[in-house]
């Protein structure tokens, strides 16, 4: 392993001397205020619309979604979605508690679950996809090989940074969404009670397990589940890297999967074989806040299982290419 550590060292300079984790940062700074300024004129609307009475907005949000139940224009499907959903928000209205309490870490906690099957996919892709397939195309893979140094310990040198910088991403989304969301709705709301524990059985949902717990517990539970979901993609980034000899038909591949994943996971409820797929896989963190799973028959334990899979299978064959094929021609 100490051998390794000079060439992560070395990855961690390449990838800062590209600029492109300056880059996300860059992004999320400008996007994290856009999105809070859309919250704020939001909130104040709902707040006007309700003269500042949550359980009013709750109320009305029940009454809309009952209604569209009667509706032969709603797709029995999204009855099913609806119908859970109004059991969720009559549980919080019947424990006397906002949903949607306006503070800078509730912000967080939903940028976050949002941001969690493309946003935070594409930033990771933003170093994964020429982490090797930049190399082949300047040239330097070349000299990086000829140094008496096995290509596997090249190859995990680059995949430890890679995990690195995906972390630091995740950790970096975090802070940033919470520090400029605080600076307009407060920083308080870590005691705040958030119910999860929501079982989904049919179109009903199951309330024996359901427990409140405060927010900065439920948001570690949210940021080790996108954690999780980054470096799977991660994974598979660095796998297509490895594969594709072009930076940027690495980056079309992954972001072709992205969004095939964002369009299956609202149109494969009929094709059970799609839950399967990672990118159907992705949104974790719906089952912490008991939104139905896209495909029936899926949990957590199921879609942990299923990425886990993808990812140690992206990595294996990664190394095994890596080390086998004529890399230098």
């Amino acid at each position: 392993m100490i051998s390794v550590l000079p060439l992560i060292k070395n990855e961690t300079i390449k990838i800062i001397k590209k600029k492109r984790f300056y880059v996300i940062l860059l992004i999320l700074l400008v996007l994290v205020p856009v999105f809070t300024y859309a919250q704020m004129r939001s909130a104040e609307q709902t707040r006007d619309k309700f003269k500042g009475d949550w359980r009013l907005e709750v109320q009305q949000q029940i009454t809309d979604n009952e209604n569209s139940l009667g509706s032969d224009r709603v797709p029995d499907e999204w009855k099913k979605f609806r119908k859970i959903f109004v059991q969720q928000l009559q549980y919080y209205l019947e424990h006397d508690v906002n949903p949607k309490q306006p503070n800078g870490v509730t912000f967080t906690r939903e940028f976050m679950a949002n941001s969690i099957t493309l946003f935070i996919p594409l930033l990771i892709m933003a170093i994964a996809s020429d982490i090797v397939s930049g190399e082949r195309t300047s040239g330097t893979i070349k000299m990086l090989l000829t140094r008496p140094v096995k290509r596997w310990k090249v190859l995990l040198s680059k995949l430890i940074t890679l995990y690195m910088f995906s972390s630091l991403i995740i950790v970096s989304a975090f802070v940033i969404s919470y520090l400029i969301s605080g600076a307009v709705f407060g920083y308080k709301g870590f005691e705040f009670p958030v119910f999860t524990g929501f079982r989904i059985q049919g179109s009903d949902v199951d309330m024996s397990a359901v427990h409140a717990v405060p927010q900065w517990q439920y948001l570690l539970m949210e940021g080790g589940l996108i954690w999780f979901v980054s470096l799977v993609v991660a994974s598979l980034a660095f796998m297509v890297s490895v594969l594709v000899r072009s930076t940027a038909a690495s980056i079309v591949v992954m972001m072709a999967a992205l969004i095939a994943g964002t369009i299956l996971t609202n149109m494969a409820s009929a094709w059970k074989s799609a839950k399967y797929l990672f990118m159907v896989n992705l949104e974790l963190t719906d089952y912490l806040s008991g939104t139905p799973a896209p495909i029936e028959g899926m949990n957590l334990a199921f879609s942990l299982a299923v990425l886990s899979v993808w990812a140690i299978a992206a990595i294996v064959i990664s190394f095994l290419v890596f080390t086998k094929r004529d890399i230098l021609n």
